[in-house]
């Protein structure tokens, strides 16, 4: 009887163990979540199910905790009381406007976990990655003091000795632009433009005295029999980000120990000033203790971790749209994704003509003239149109006048957009919005926010609101990254939060964009479209570029520039250069002006993180192709039969034979679709290829 009873005992006790570990599997069965509700802290761990990695290998994530602290001393997540799991699985197909496909996927599994006290954690599984967050049912507001977001990766030393395995872990890490200080305070991190290079360093010796802003890479390949044999497995990837920010700070990642990173948020601001960049900013004299003051009853941002085994898959990966909530703005036929003519950039330098370039009507009638030219949607005003110092968007200088353009672009087919401050905008919103809607501007490129505490995300969401409601859009400078509001809001077309372009205009030729170029459409454009302001009509062989400001150029190729506007993801994209310059190459500039901003069908060809990177996106029966290297010279096979071209006429931009020594040397080549279906070409050093299917 004792043994029996023992044995009952044993049973129901590993019943219960074994009940509060979950286990959540991607719908192809590839990824497995596991979710441990029996320890002190909740915690998951993720695990890769391919059959050849073998079960040291098979860890990706090992045990990591997750919670939420209230200033009560409650903490979500500690010594977790389950009260009832749900599953479900989804596989439906969502519309994406305003994106680079017209249609998503949207297959996963979902587990909720409700716990006492009134919370619950919600875990998805997709082919693609995971994400999860914490959803709350409590009456009243909460504060939120700190968030437990631990990422441990497995090990970088070798597991199991008996047999060699050996597991490398690497990190690409954007850390933020702004140096540490010695007494360990992050509080002047938490200000920044999230404009940053990456560093290329074992997961284990990331700089813990900084922090990185998402996206980050973490990439992991494993060697097994090491000793023995140079096979390695199938490199896994994942890039850590976050959708669905609103009401809350967004998350960096700071290094702890070993493989692991944990997630820190800036501290809600108490007191600031305004100041900073011509006093467009709010510059953060105190914060609180704790990080938010939110609704009691709200769903909380989805920690997200997009898993690949292929670099390639990393550049179409969707979850950032998926896990955001749709479109909370009902009529979206009035919004206009385009390209825009941009000033800035080439400071107003035009040639050629009869009077004095710069910030004034004549400059800005020929920039209309040449989007209406070449059917350019928009030609932005940038900073500058406003008087300077003032904050003050109706301080508009003599030199200017808006209606006048307005009216002028509208004869034309041309929009206007205009440049705004933060805090200019901010103070004056409404009627910023009203006044400008009603002259008939079409939107606001809005700038130098340079943080994401509680209050900035609450301006981008309010900013988006206002915008809608007077039938602007948006794009945001001085951002962090999209985490999903142009899902939510679909006026919000583009986003900076890159190390774009304008660094060209003072960066030396130690700041390697070439590579940096081939980086960021698998971390950064994971979360969202990019600003990235490509087109220069001056491109400089790596020992020929430097910085100007007056007159920038780019580095590599004038083939690698138009591949860009293929390549990167940017429903409203800039033509940086002066009209001067594209009328002067009316080849490439004709090709700028027919690429589609947004896409019916985006396939990755090729890539690795670094290297390169070759994309295929149709918008109707039109294919276009673009394909861009690192410093190294590369040949490529397109296989048009895989894209379902048979037929057609391909128009093909191509490095010439000496781009590698003057970038601007390119061909221009016409062609019927060859009879075995593959094209070939040559990439220079810093090159590209810009390829149009009809």
């Amino acid at each position: 009887m004792k043994k029996h009873f023992l044995l009952l005992l044993f049973c129901g006790l590993f019943v219960t163990l074994f009940a509060q570990k979950e286990r959540l599997y991607s719908p192809d069965g590839r990824i497995l979540v596991i979710v441990n509700c029996a320890s002190d802290q909740l915690n998951y761990s993720v695990r890769n199910t391919r059959p050849n990695f073998d079960t040291v290998g098979s860890v990706f994530i090992t045990p990591s905790h997750i919670g939420l602290e209230l200033d009560d001393a409650t903490i979500l997540g500690w010594k977790p009381k389950v009260v009832k799991t749900e599953r479900k699985s989804v596989n439906q197909t969502v519309a994406a406007p305003f994106y680079r496909k017209s249609k998503i996927e949207d297959n996963y599994n979902e587990l909720t976990i409700s716990f006492k006290g009134n919370y619950q954690v919600v875990f998805r599984a997709y082919n693609s990655g995971i994400a999860y967050r914490f959803v709350t049912k409590i009456k009243d507001s909460i504060v939120i003091k700190h968030e437990t977001a631990e990422f441990n990766f497995s090990g970088e030393t070798p597991m199991e000795w008996s047999t060699g395995n050996y597991l490398q872990t690497k990190a690409l890490i954007p850390y933020v632009n702004r140096e540490p200080t010695e007494d360990g305070d992050f509080s002047a991190q938490y200000c920044t433009s999230f404009e940053n290079r990456y560093t290329d360093t074992p997961l284990s010796r990331m700089d813990d005295r900084r922090l990185a802003f998402l996206p980050v890479l973490v990439s992991q390949e494993y060697f097994p029999s090491w000793t023995k044999s140079l096979k390695t497995y199938p490199q896994r990837t994942a890039v850590i980000t976050e959708a669905d920010l609103r009401d809350y700070p967004g998350m960096y990642l700071k290094h702890t120990s070993g493989n692991s990173m944990i997630g820190y948020f800036a501290p809600l601001p108490k007191k600031w000033e305004q100041g900073g960049h011509n006093n467009l900013q709010y510059v953060v004299k105190d914060r609180e203790n704790y990080i938010a003051k939110t609704a009691g009853t709200r769903a909380f941002p989805w920690r997200v971790i997009a898993i690949a085994e292929q670099d390639k898959e990393l550049v179409d990966n969707d979850l950032v749209y998926l896990l955001a909530e749709p479109s909370k703005v009902s009529d979206i036929s009035w919004i206009k994704p385009g390209k825009v003519a941009w000033d800035w950039w080439n400071f107003w330098n035009i040639w050629g003509v009869d009077f004095v370039a710069g910030i004034n009507n004549d400059t800005y009638k020929y920039f209309i003239d040449f989007a209406a030219k070449y059917g350019i949607e928009y030609v932005i005003l940038d900073e500058g149109w406003a008087v300077n110092g003032e904050a003050d968007l109706f301080q508009v200088i003599p030199e200017i006048d808006l209606p006048m353009l307005v009216k002028y672009g509208e004869s034309k087919g041309v929009g206007i957009v205009l440049w705004a401050g933060y805090a200019a905008m901010d103070q004056e919103m409404e009627r910023v919005c009203k006044h400008y809607s009603e002259m008939g501007v079409k939107g606001f490129k809005v700038d130098f926010m340079d943080r994401d505490d509680q209050i900035v995300v609450n301006f981008y969401e309010r900013m988006a609101v206002t915008a809608a409601k007077y039938h602007l859009f948006i794009d945001f400078h001085g951002a962090y990254k999209p985490t999903g509001l142009s899902r939510t809001y679909p006026n919000v077309l583009n986003y900076e939060g890159v190390f774009g372009l304008e660094q060209c205009k003072w960066v030396g030729a130690d700041v390697d964009m070439v590579t940096y170029e081939v980086t960021i459409p698998f971390i950064r454009m994971l979360a969202g479209p990019m600003d990235f302001t490509q087109g220069a009509m001056r491109n400089a062989a790596k020992w020929c570029y430097h910085p100007s400001w007056n007159e920038p150029m780019s580095q590599g190729t004038r083939c690698r520039q138009l591949a860009e506007y293929v390549v990167f993801d940017a429903p409203f994209a800039m033509l940086c250069d002066a009209p001067s310059a594209y009328l002067e190459e009316p080849e490439c500039t004709e090709f700028i002006a027919n690429v589609p901003t947004v896409w019916d069908e985006t396939r990755i060809l090729d890539g690795q993180v670094g290297d390169f990177v070759i994309s295929a996106k149709r918008k109707g029966d039109t294919w276009y192709i673009g394909a861009l290297t690192d410093w190294e010279r590369r040949t490529f096979e397109i296989d048009l039969k895989a894209l379902g071209i048979t037929s057609g006429t391909v128009t093909m931009f191509i490095d010439g034979p000496n781009a590698h020594r003057k970038g601007i040397d390119y061909q221009k080549k016409t062609m019927p679709v060859p009879a075995d279906g593959k094209l070939r070409g040559e990439l220079a050093p810093g090159g590209g290829a810009a390829i149009m299917i009809r």
